[in-house]
């Protein structure tokens, strides 16, 4: 066997290199604890309590990940507000953003600036107060005519309120044409004629005296119950113009004698409201008074049948042989004089009305037509009747017509 001898090793050279070793462990872990990157520190950013308003509007604004226990400043437009973050580099600010349209918001700590977006808005526009005067209209196709009626709320820049409607007592209550009117936000003003259409005026089957006897309470019954069971508001003129002699309920014509018209009006009112319908305005609606028509006080059935009196008046002009241009003090003067002394306090609708464009200005007798009412306390209500018919008395029928009813309704008290 071989032998080795061993060397002894000094014990200094041990602990030299133990120390070395140390050493060298040491500086690695410094090294590798220099290379560990410091946590990041977040992003300045800002957010706004709201993003739009109109202008004054004061709107908080939150900053986070700014230097921390530092001041700065917040802008929005002209507007300047200092600021100091907290321990954690957050704030909280309120500001008036200044200008229109988008307004940058900034906020500026140190070297950190971060922006948001506010919109300043017009305020929304403050519904204007109702007029005295509602606006009414007729049209050839009546309630059920959405597109006419659509026409006239552009002509006219408002859309009516009330819309007339036209029956005959051969039919039946138009629920559907009621239903139409209401969705639109109106009222009907529905008329009632006792007669066939295009039947003329003699028709004895509908003279006054059969109506007052109660020939036709079945059918009145009909119609005060579906009017009621309806429910919504609707104003009721039955047999209007009767100081005429063109209807068949006039006095004078197809066989009826003076004070029939009283009779049969209170008739009919009575059996409607037997049924227990309270849901029906009376309008008694005469024509204007003219030489030869029938005195008023001999037509009218008394204040507890009727809730408002109406006139129907139109300016004929020269359209017709017979006619001539009449300005509206002259054509509706009398007849609201008389109303007020049949029936006094009682509301006043003008509830037919239009102008022929011959003989005259239509526009100019627009506008004082608008004047002239607006003068009247207790009108409360104009309906145009929008048809090119015996005249063309459409609001339309010059441009300059239109123009002129848009700016007389839009002026009207």
């Amino acid at each position: 066997m071989l032998h080795v001898p061993s060397v002894p090793v000094p014990v200094g050279a041990v602990r030299g290199t133990a120390a070395r070793l140390l050493l060298l462990l040491t500086a690695i872990a410094v090294l590798t604890i220099g290379l560990t990157p410091a946590p990041a520190q977040a992003a300045a950013g800002i957010t706004l309590s709201s993003a739009s308003g109109v202008a004054g509007t004061t709107v908080t604004v939150t900053g986070a990940g700014f230097p921390k226990r530092t001041k700065g400043t917040v802008v929005a437009g002209s507007n300047r507000v200092a600021v100091t973050t907290t321990s954690t580099g957050a704030f909280q600010a309120s500001i008036i953003p200044t200008g229109s349209g988008t307004v940058t918001v900034t906020a500026t700590v140190g070297s950190s600036v971060a922006s948001a977006s506010f919109t300043v808005v017009a305020p929304a526009p403050v519904p204007a107060a109702p007029k005295a005067i509602r606006f009414g209209i007729g049209t050839n196709g009546g309630p059920a005519a959405g597109l006419e009626l659509d026409e006239v709320s552009t002509l006219a820049g408002e859309a009516p309120s009330i819309v007339l409607s036209y029956k005959d007592f051969n039919q039946p209550v138009p629920i559907a044409e009621l239903d139409a009117v209401r969705a639109r936000g109106a009222e009907t003003l529905l008329t009632w004629e006792p007669w066939t259409w295009g039947g003329g005026t003699e028709q004895p089957a509908f003279s006054l005296d059969r109506i007052a006897a109660g020939d036709f309470d079945a059918y009145l019954r009909e119609w005060g119950t579906a009017l009621g069971q309806w429910g919504q508001p609707v104003y009721l003129r039955f047999a209007h113009e009767m100081n005429g002699n063109w209807y068949p309920w006039a006095e004078g014509v197809n066989g009826n004698d003076t004070g029939d018209y009283i009779a049969a009006y209170r008739h009919v009112h009575d059996v409607v409201q037997s049924t227990g319908a309270t849901n029906i305005s009376w309008i008694w609606n005469p024509n204007v008074p003219y030489w030869g028509s029938t005195p008023l006080a001999q037509l009218y059935p008394g204040e507890g049948y009727v809730d408002s009196v109406a006139l129907d008046g139109y300016n004929w002009g020269t359209s017709q042989s017979w006619s001539t241009w009449q300005e509206p003090q002259a054509l509706f003067g009398e007849g609201i004089a008389q109303l007020r002394q049949l029936a006094p306090g009682k509301p006043i609708v003008i509830a037919e009305t239009a102008s022929s464009e011959l003989g005259g200005s239509k526009a100019q007798w627009i506008t004082t037509l608008f004047s002239y009412v607006s003068a009247q306390p207790d009108v409360v209500a104009l309906v145009w009747f929008h048809i090119d018919k015996e005249a063309d008395w459409r609001i339309n029928s010059t441009t300059a017509s239109a123009e002129a009813f848009a700016a007389g309704l839009a002026a009207r008290r």
